[in-house]
């Protein structure tokens, strides 16, 4: 799928989630080259900025459409500080794209927080945005999530008694645990979302899956695809590159989806 096969976006606004490189990046490029209004997060404002100049000037992006973000996901009172910001200056958010995310470290990392460092960036921090966005995105029908996620969640189960996964620790592990936990809240009825696994990717994660993938441009023509509202989604449907295919078994189950969110709401410090 080319850039060529999405439909033109002007009026839309989207968040990505990690959108200073790699496919997040691109997928703000190609969503912003068809007339939307792209919030790119980084992790600190100057990441933001430099990835928007450079969208900018290697791309020939509109700056109007752009519009820099910043928050550490290593520190959920950051994302709660860029909920609040995106909320009071864009009162209506078409689409959430959870895209952030690190390959969990070779040693158990923890955060400030209190969480293992690859759950909290990749699942929870996204939990707590998602849940905060919920008045921009359901403002008006229509808004829907999409959650960028991994087929290595067939791989990992929830360890639901250690989360933290401080008595047995493996990278690998933890890092599909954080996208088993993503892939299970897509089916969250609150908001309309769906997940993708965009393909191996040339990217930082790519070590997790093999020695080479294709380039971000292409695994962000799936991300982008699903950003589009000519595109209809079922909530908590999965996909892996184009093609819709069932998630990994129990995924979908009304118990797990509300056992995760317990658990979510538990470790964010918020209540239900």
């Amino acid at each position: 799928m080319s850039d060529q096969d999405l439909s033109p976006l002007p009026g839309r606004t989207v968040l990505v989630t990690g959108a200073t490189t790699g496919i997040g990046l691109e997928t703000a490029r190609q969503l912003a080259a068809r007339g939307a209004t792209v919030l790119l997060h980084g992790r600190t404002a100057e990441e933001a900025r430099a990835a928007a100049d450079r969208l900018i000037a290697t791309a020939g992006i509109d700056a109007a459409r752009l519009h820099p973000v910043a928050a550490d996901f290593t520190h959920l009172d950051e994302v709660e500080s860029l909920a609040n910001q995106v909320v009071a200056q864009h009162p209506h958010l078409d689409v959430l794209v959870n895209n952030a995310g690190i390959a969990a470290p070779e040693r158990h990392t923890v955060t400030t927080d209190g969480n293992e460092i690859a759950f909290q960036v990749n699942f929870l921090a996204h939990y707590l945005l998602t849940r905060l966005l919920e008045p921009a995105l359901t403002s008006d029908p229509g808004g829907r999530v999409v959650n960028v996620s991994s087929s290595l969640h067939r791989t990992a189960n929830i360890q639901w008694n250690d989360p933290q996964r401080a008595r047995r620790y493996s990278r690998l592990a933890a890092y599909a645990q954080s996208q088993l936990a993503l892939t299970v809240f897509a089916a969250d009825p609150r908001v309309t979302a769906v997940s993708v696994h965009p393909g191996v990717c040339d990217t930082a994660l790519m070590p997790l899956y093999a020695h080479e993938g294709v380039t971000p441009a292409e695994g962000a023509t799936h991300v982008a695809r699903l950003c589009d509202p000519a595109v209809e989604i079922v909530n908590g449907a999965y996909y892996d590159r184009a093609e819709r295919v069932a998630p990994a078994p129990g995924t979908t189950e009304d118990r797990t989806i509300k056992r995760l969110n317990r658990l979510a709401d538990l470790l964010v410090g918020r209540t239900a």
